[in-house]
């Protein structure tokens, strides 16, 4: 497959004319040629022999192509070459083949003249990209034997990728999926988002508690983009409107008083099984002119370079504290430059074809990941009518037309807004726009509602109040011809309770896409082991590119030879993080436990909280009992913790701190020993998230009912055969219907109990509401037997004093239950792995693949195009055009 990814260059096509001249035989008339390279007319087997070192993928290929980027890109020799070194050299030589694909993609899309697909997210968590482009160029197995006999290990060339740092959680990893799955089913597709110098931030633990430094994760370089330094585009702020009469219409003109530059870094991104390879294209802020000399001159040395750091700092950071004016104002600037630089390229790419913008949706989706890049409506608006000179109406069609909008979240409190102030200061003329939009469209509503006045309120894009705010997802659904949540439930309490009156209004515009993950990155990179074993199972590897394969093999699960092998891969993962876990957290796990795993973003509703309260039950039961009987009774656990508190969320804080301080006391408790330990994993990313998914046995995914839009981490444990105690929330709820919920352990309220408990919560005696066993628990941590009692104290008042919201003293002891089954059944390992088996067997429907299918055809309507591929083998075409 690979072979048109990597061609003979130039050197190497010397080198072999040289080779064969020398080699003897040569007779230049029958001389044919394989790019332009003379070949002798000797037999067959003799040609090929020498040949075949020489074709890309050749072990001496790839080894030339590296030692080509030691000296030439790095200018390193043999004698100051380290491992980080060996990394950057080979990722360049990956590289290489992914440019000329990508080139060769593009190329072929354009003489196609294709429909795009324009994915915007302000957030991209792709995860480290060496292993990713050798597996989907289907080249790992000749890179490792490659670098072996240079002396080096590809897994350890592997560790010296720093993650890139332009995501946060769930969302920026779904991106990263979907791209993925865009150029592995050939659609026409660029991704577009922000290439942040700094993350989020990378996560300390000390003291027990969260410490955010700077995650710079560009400091050792990034091998794999391409600074595109003639793709820059301006951005403007700030400044007047002024309205102006021409040829009779009335012009809209909007001068920016302060200009800054986007430039273009782009990112191929293979697809698995094709010559596809599509783009991840993120701007980098820069500012318009590069240096104030006068104001050098004059001795105002920071005034001279004040400029450029204000347009620098946009791009600086990914999600910036927004507590401030400040904090906001560049949220929002990074936003709009986002939407900004990406449909002046769009409309770039539009216009080198054709003039008739009402060809725009014919040629054109966009789709909105999330409301971050909402203004890309109103941006759009803009340029069509202020720049373009199309009426309204006409505009609109087009805009409406090419847009769709996936929701990302139940809860109303994280619908995003901006303040009519700050929004009209910062982008006076989009604010205009909005108000026009909202004015016709409340016109109509009127018409079909007349004097339904809180209809209209629900409706408008502007909330009234003290301080006036722009409603972003009430923007994206007017913009959009197509509005999808993420799970099949989320998208049921979208359609009757958030955007209930959007959807009474025109139903057929709400639609459903579950998410998914790719199955290349979630079991063939992360579960090399796993990943063999199904290969095994199914005769091929095609299950990767269709998992509902792996449903016709459902029998195995009772094979008592599949059992043990699919025991030894997860013994195998378990090794490899337990060694990570003690060289990181310094804790000795017991590899003969059973390891409970819950790693994902620390809020409230996702209850990291009601797990650790659950931990401090169970160690206080292992107290109580005696000695004798504690191994009858309890099943050995290791119980890990992994996600991230937003800076500013104290809560979330304590929680982490609240981990700690139990792992702290349990792990040093003797009498305890190796039946309970406790640890947080800091810093959770993708690559760490490779490792310990494969490992875990038992996940937590117990949301309170109704407020997670889907989850994927879910999706990633089931993948990898991991039984989920979880309850009926998000994607859960279609895993129990794939999986079934006898290989789960569901518990806990459903959606239409929860705000009753809450009721109750409400009119209840805290310690009657939450029962004796969780009350005891409480008792403990306010009796200061884990320490840091203010804290911890605090912590449990938000669920004392009719204060759970999110339920966990209604849901306790339904969660305890659930714990004492996941007990019962893991005592019996033959059962166990037959469900761990039939769960990743039956996980095919969470796969990327299928969730880019529904939006390509029922929301984008793109057709594939696939690059040809060559119909023989290398070895076999140079044989038919070269051998006499």
């Amino acid at each position: 497959m690979s072979a048109q990814k990597g061609r003979l260059s130039i050197r190497r096509k010397s080198i072999v004319h040289s080779e064969l001249q020398v080699a003897g035989g040569y007779r230049p008339e029958f001389a044919s040629s394989v790019g332009n390279t003379p070949v002798a007319s000797q037999s067959t087997s003799k040609i090929w022999k020498l040949m075949e070192k020489y074709l890309p993928n050749s072990k001496e290929a790839i080894q030339s192509s590296v030692v080509n980027h030691v000296e030439y890109t790095l200018a390193k020799t043999r004698f100051d070459f380290t491992l980080l070194h060996c990394y950057q050299a080979v990722s360049h030589s990956v590289r290489d083949r992914l440019i000329e694909a990508f080139n060769d993609t593009y190329q072929y899309f354009n003489n196609k003249d294709v429909k795009y697909v324009y994915y915007l997210s302000l957030e991209y968590l792709i995860g480290r990209c060496l292993q990713n482009a050798l597996v989907n160029l289907e080249l790992e197995g000749q890179y490792k034997e490659a670098m072996l006999d240079m002396g080096y290990n590809l897994e350890s060339v592997y560790e010296q990728e720093v993650d890139p740092a332009l995501g946060n959680g769930g969302l920026g990893r779904l991106a990263a999926c979907f791209l993925d799955s865009m150029a592995t089913l050939n659609y026409p597709a660029w991704g577009y988002g922000l290439r942040y110098s700094y993350g989020i931030f990378r996560q300390q633990i000390k003291d027990g508690y969260q410490v955010e430094v700077p995650d710079y994760w560009l400091d050792r370089g990034n091998p794999w983009e391409i600074e595109r330094l003639d793709v820059n585009y301006q951005i403007k702020f700030y400044g007047s409107i002024t309205k102006k009469v021409e040829d009779g219409k009335e012009r809209t003109i909007w001068e920016g008083s302060e200009i800054i530059v986007a430039r273009a870094y782009d990112n191929p991104i293979p697809g698995y099984n094709t010559f596809n390879t599509i783009n991840l294209r993120l701007w980098r802020s820069l500012p318009s002119s590069e240096f104030d000399f006068k104001s050098f001159n004059q001795g105002d040395y920071f005034k001279a370079l004040e400029s450029r750091q204000r347009a620098e700092f946009i791009t600086s950071v990914l999600y910036p504290n927004d507590s401030t004016y400040a904090g906001k104002e560049l949220r929002l600037k990074q936003q709009y430059l986002l939407v900004s630089a990406t449909i002046q390229d769009a409309i770039r790419r539009f216009k080198k074809k054709r003039k008739e913008w009402k060809e725009w949706p014919k040629y054109n989706a966009l789709q909105l990941n999330d409301t971050h890049p909402a203004l890309a409506i109103v941006e759009l608006m803009r340029i069509l009518t202020d720049i373009e000179g199309l009426e309204y109406e006409e505009a609109w069609e087009v805009v409406y037309n090419s847009f769709a909008y996936t929701n990302h979240t139940i809860l109303p409190e994280a619908l995003e807004k901006w303040g009519v102030e700050l929004l009209g200061n910062l982008l006076p003329r989009h604010l205009e726009i909005i108000y026009n939009i909202n004015h016709i469209f409340l016109e109509k509503i009127s018409r079909k509602y007349p004097n339904d006045w809180r209809k209209l309120s629900t409706l408008s894009l502007v909330e009234e109040g003290t301080h006036k705010t722009i409603r972003m997802a009430n923007l994206s659904i007017v913009g959009s011809h197509a509005v999808n949540g993420v799970a099949a439930l989320h998208s049921q309490l979208l359609t009757t309770n958030l955007f209930k009156d959007f959807y009474e209004l025109r139903p057929a515009k709400f639609q459903n896409k579950t998410n998914g993950v790719t199955p290349r990155r979630w079991i063939r990179c992360a579960n090399p082991g796993l990943s063999a074993l199904l290969n095994d199972v199914v005769g091929s590897d095609d299950w990767i590119l269709d998992m509902d394969i792996l449903k016709n093999f459902q029998k195995i699960a009772d094979d008592p030879a599949i059992q043990n092998r699919w025991m030894q891969v997860k013994r195998q993962n378990k090794e490899k993080l337990y060694w990570w876990v003690k060289e990181r957290c310094g804790v000795d796990l017991n590899i003969d436990s059973l390891f409970d795993i819950q790693v994902k973003r620390i809020h409230e509703y996702k209850r990291q909280l009601m797990n650790i309260l659950y931990v401090i039950r169970r160690y206080l039961d292992i107290k109580k009992t005696p000695a004798e009987e504690r191994r009858k009774l309890f099943v050995p656990r290791s119980i890990m913790f992994g996600g991230k508190a937003a800076p500013g969320y104290i809560t979330a804080k304590r929680i982490i701190r609240l981990v700690n301080a139990v792992s702290q006391k349990v792990n040093n408790d003797q009498e305890v020993g190796d039946l309970l330990k406790v640890v947080f994993l800091p810093n959770y990313n993708v690559s760490n998230a490779q490792v310990i998914i494969p490992a875990s046995e038992l996940s937590q995914h117990i949301s309170t009912a109704g407020l997670e839009a889907s989850g994927t981490s879910n999706m990633k444990f089931v993948m990898n055969g991991c039984l989920i105690i979880g309850t009926m929330d998000g994607a859960n709820v279609e895993i129990a219907e794939e999986v079934g919920e006898e290989n789960m352990f569901i518990f806990g309220a459903r959606v239409e109990q929860v705000e009753e408990l809450r009721n109750k919560m409400r009119n209840s005696n805290y310690r009657d509401y939450f029962g004796p066993r969780l009350t005891e628990v409480c008792d403990a941590i306010s009796s200061d037997l884990f320490g840091y009692k203010y804290d911890l104290d605090a912590l449990l008042d938000t669920i004392r004093n009719k204060n759970d919201y999110y339920i966990l003293g209604a849901d306790f002891e339904s969660y305890c239950e659930a714990q004492q089954r996941v007990d019962n059944l893991y005592r019996n390992k033959s059962e166990w792995t037959k469900k761990s088996i039939l769960n990743s067997l039956r996980s095919g429907k969470f796969s990327s693949d299928r969730t880019i299918r529904q939006y390509a055809e029922e929301i984008w309507d793109l057709e594939p195009c696939e690059i040809p591929n060559p119909s023989k083998s290398e070895k076999e075409r140079f044989i038919q055009r070269n051998i006499n």
